[in-house]
């Protein structure tokens, strides 16, 4: 079994916290002292939250968007560490950046996703951690890569980061769903399977992207046995100048909190369940392959509309065969029976006519 080098346990690196699940949380973005200091101290009312994360640089593609307050904010979380004895945590995208957090004694240092998904990115920040003490956490690129990931893993721990943890926070969807960001369970637990000793940290508000979901996503990281959770929260959710929807406040946040369930996972000599794994992964591709048939239904309705109009039949026989042979050839190559592809595709299909027959009866 692979192993990163001298991983240190999340049960010791976050000794002194005596808490577990792990409770990360702050603003998506530190915009005024005051909102920072404000949030700070709600969130300390908290026994749970241990750690305050804030978003100082922050990437945007959009140049009007807001990118943070910079270098500024550094000192607003000294005057958090001094007033609530809470660790702070920051994201940091390049070598001036982590020079700035250790200069400023951050505890914690995070990587977003978009600098994840660049080995250039993750190689100068490697060079500027090298023989540094501090704990890091890496968020998962963009896109669903486990061996992406891995490698900025491996990268960081090879700097002489002993102190590491990954965070999930869902991957970039390229099909609209419920979420902003698709979960993959899958791929967390795959990292997790083979790093034992690798804590996985769950970020439910950016797979979530709506607070409606938050409650939902936190749930499910914690039946899948993971570490801790990075949820955001600010003192004025409504005002927050970056990803309002998934901002909560932090009396909300404690409810949540309080209404999460931390159930009992079963050991054995390898530290987890491998059949309670394997449900798991079942579980994700399950949800993402009914988003997916949904989707398609609706555009089945959206192809019913315009037959409506064009004065089309339903049922266009060539366009069926060929639906049917480039599914039946491409599911045989990956090693499904001809019978069970035959059997799903006319379900499907019969779905789809059934769809169209409604809408088109429906405009008349």
């Amino acid at each position: 079994m692979n192993e990163l080098n001298n991983l240190m346990p999340i049960n010791e690196w976050f000794k002194r916290l005596d808490s577990r699940p792990i409770i990360i949380s702050g603003s998506s973005s530190s915009e005024s002292e005051e909102q920072v200091l404000n949030t700070a101290r709600q969130l300390k009312e908290i026994d749970q939250v241990k750690i305050f994360r804030s978003s100082i640089w922050k990437p945007r593609t959009n140049v009007n968007s807001f990118d943070g307050r910079g270098d500024d904010t550094l000192h607003w979380l000294n005057q958090v560490k001094l007033e609530t004895n809470l660790l702070t945590m920051v994201e940091v995208a390049s070598p001036k950046h982590v020079e700035m957090c250790l200069r400023h004694n951050v505890d914690i240092l995070w990587i977003g996703s978009e600098t994840t998904s660049n080995p250039f990115s993750i190689q100068e920040l490697a060079s500027a951690l090298q023989g540094m003490n501090i704990p890091v956490m890496i968020k998962n690129p963009l896109n669903p890569d486990i061996n992406l990931w891995i490698g900025a893993l491996e990268q960081i721990n090879k700097a002489g980061i002993s102190k590491l943890a990954a965070i999930h926070c869902g991957f970039f969807p390229f099909e609209q769903t419920s979420l902003r960001n698709i979960p993959k369970w899958e791929i967390a637990i795959e990292l997790k399977s083979r790093f034992h000793n690798l804590p996985m940290i769950c970020n439910p508000s950016h797979i979530a992207g709506d607070k409606e979901h938050i409650q939902q996503m936190s749930q499910k990281a914690l039946d899948l046995n993971m570490d801790g959770l990075m949820i955001e929260s600010n003192s004025i959710p409504n005002a927050d100048l970056s990803q309002t929807e998934q901002q909560i406040s932090p009396s909300e946040l404690n409810t949540i909190l309080n209404n999460l369930v931390c159930r009992l996972s079963i050991k054995n000599n390898e530290d987890y369940n491998p059949l309670g794994q394997f449900r798991n992964q079942l579980d994700s591709i399950d949800a993402q392959f009914i988003e997916l048939l949904a989707q398609r239904m609706n555009v089945v309705s959206e192809i019913g509309e315009y037959k409506s109009k064009q004065n089309l039949n339903i049922l266009q026989l060539k366009r069926w065969e060929k639906v049917r042979e480039q599914g039946t050839e491409l599911g045989k190559s990956l090693g499904l029976s001809e019978k069970f592809l035959t059997q799903l595709l006319r379900m499907i299909h019969k779905e789809s006519i059934l769809i169209q027959n409604d809408v088109m009866n429906n405009k008349k």
